[in-house]
């Protein structure tokens, strides 16, 4: 894994330039930093959750988190084990506990602003997946690695 952390390239304008939205900043600025080996065609799924799945529901953040923790924890499916349902509910509590919902239109309303836009929103993400990746890693080497 590199020294880098989610966070901090979300932090740096990850992005921006590239006008990305919130699931692909995660997704994308994940497969950098995590080493996820994602090609260009599966970095595209994520392009449909962005803004709450389009119609401002599950924030996109937490979604595109959803598909890099599957990504890095689950061997070949979800039923292996309890443990993605496990990793998921941490991040969906720890994210609501800090930022007060896990749905795009309440967290617009409470950190959007014009000149960040959701800047501040994907920034938590980032972090408390940084937080949850770095944990689970350090406990076992069973996750993928290019």
């Amino acid at each position: 894994m590199s020294d880098h952390k989610l966070g901090d390239l979300l932090r740096d304008g990850f992005g921006i330039e590239e006008d990305l939205n919130c699931a692909e900043k995660i997704l994308y600025g994940a497969n950098r930093v995590y080493q996820l080996g994602l090609e260009r065609d599966a970095l595209k799924l994520s392009a449909g959750f962005g803004g709450g799945m389009g119609i401002e529901d599950k924030c996109g953040v937490l979604t595109a988190s959803i598909m890099v923790l599957g990504n890095l924890f689950v061997q070949e499916r979800a039923h292996e084990s309890g443990k993605i349902k496990e990793l998921v509910r941490e991040l969906f509590s720890s994210y609501a506990e800090q930022m007060g919902d896990i749905d795009c239109a309440p967290l617009k309303e409470r950190h959007y602003s014009e000149d960040q836009k959701c800047q501040s929103i994907i920034i938590k993400a980032g972090e408390l997946l940084d937080e949850i990746v770095t944990r689970e890693r350090s406990k076992n080497n069973n996750f993928n690695q290019e």
